[in-house]
């Protein structure tokens, strides 16, 4: 039997499938970027395991997390994704999402891309912590979105968001995905 994170539910194929394939892989184009980005600011507060679980729904609902046109969003298309069952629908994250894509294009513009920018701060290297929830790091990216204007992206959900993009590798010991940095 494959040993894994404690966290990957077993009994959930879709948790499993994030855990082995996605989460902790580097990632580097801004586009999955942005889409880990509006997901872990909807998670807060919640289980990863139930936003994972509408992804689907989100990714239809946010126009396949193109932030370019999430950016643009009017108040009937705010309305529409407030009356949408099938995602999270809290009124202040959906209008978060507007405003964090506006932010992300215009770090895109003053950096060249959303990664150029997170390069600023991890230096192209992945940090291998299994134990903590947020870090110098986290808290630094935190400070910096939240002072450029984004919303549901205090420590905790950039420490998560920063796992999940394999900036933090934090597979615990006893799983078969665990790296240490030796």
């Amino acid at each position: 039997m494959i040993q894994r994170c404690l966290w990957a539910n077993p009994k959930n194929q879709r948790y499993l499938d994030y855990h082995d394939n996605e989460w902790g892989v580097p990632v580097h184009q801004d586009d999955k970027l942005f889409e880990m980005l509006l997901l872990e600011s909807f998670q807060a507060g919640l289980s990863w395991e139930c936003i994972l679980n509408k992804r689907d729904a989100f990714r239809l609902a946010f126009d396949n997390f193109d932030y370019r046109k999430i950016a643009q969003y009017d108040d009937s298309k705010l309305q529409e994704l407030h009356n949408n069952s099938a995602i999270v629908r809290n009124r202040l994250k959906i209008s978060a999402a507007v405003t964090n894509a506006q932010v992300f294009l215009s770090i895109q513009e003053e950096f060249g891309s959303f990664d150029n920018y997170l390069l600023t701060f991890t230096h192209g290297e992945t940090v291998y912590d299994y134990r903590s929830t947020r870090s110098p790091l986290s808290d630094a990216i935190s400070a910096d979105l939240y002072r450029r204007g984004m919303k549901f992206v205090g420590s905790v959900i950039i420490f998560s968001f920063l796992q999940a993009i394999g900036a933090i590798n934090s597979h615990s010991p006893e799983c078969y995905l665990f790296h240490s940095n030796r």
